[in-house]
């Protein structure tokens, strides 16, 4: 039986300049828990890893203090697009031997423990598998087989969005309970606080 390893991504590098709050969006209250702090928490508990948090523009310092440890990289070129995160990540993943990655976004703290195992435990001949919440596609968590890493940019803010778009047939979806909803703005926090 051949084992297959797959890394779970968190990419929590941005600026978050449309949140106008106190505070950095990542670390906006929801329940008394920080937003990133959440996202992290169903990454832990589902199970998938080894983990990698790749931080920018704003430090998550004891937030990423966990059991198992997760891997830890800041981006200093974060300014320069979510690409670049991204890229840091897969080389981490490369180094570690993993035939996948599972991407995710630490302002999306509603995707599910549930959401990252159903997408990590696809089956492993899928080279890309998204996420999808009531019939409707994610888009995260994502997983990508690393016979398609090398087609991502380095640069930019497109991630692999271009990717999924321009090989449909390369991706299968799977249903999965949450929901992808990200925090943006001050807003969003309160409309989430209240729900």
């Amino acid at each position: 039986m051949t084992v297959v390893l797959v890394v779970a991504v968190l990419l929590a590098a941005g600026a978050g300049s449309r949140y106008s709050g106190p505070t950095h969006k990542l670390l906006a209250p929801l329940d008394g828990t920080p937003v990133a702090g959440l996202a992290l928490d169903h990454v832990v508990a589902s199970g998938v890893g080894p983990i990698v948090v790749v931080t920018g523009a704003v430090d998550l310092g004891p937030l990423l203090d966990r059991t198992p440890p997760v891997v830890h990289l800041h981006n200093e070129h974060w300014a320069d697009g979510q690409a670049t995160s991204m890229a840091l990540a897969l080389d981490a993943a490369d180094e570690m031997g993993a035939d996948h990655v599972v991407v995710g976004l630490a302002d999306q703290p509603f995707i599910t423990p549930e959401a990252w195992r159903a997408v990590a435990l696809a089956p492993p001949e899928w080279p890309a598998v998204v996420a999808s919440y009531d019939g409707r596609r994610g888009p995260h968590p994502v997983r990508l087989h690393r016979s398609l890493w090398p087609l991502l940019p380095r640069s930019g803010d497109d991630g692999a969005r271009r990717l999924l778009r321009d090989h449909p047939d390369l991706v299968h979806d799977v249903a999965c309970p949450g929901s992808a909803a990200d925090i943006d703005t001050w807003e969003d926090v309160q409309r989430w606080k209240s729900s």
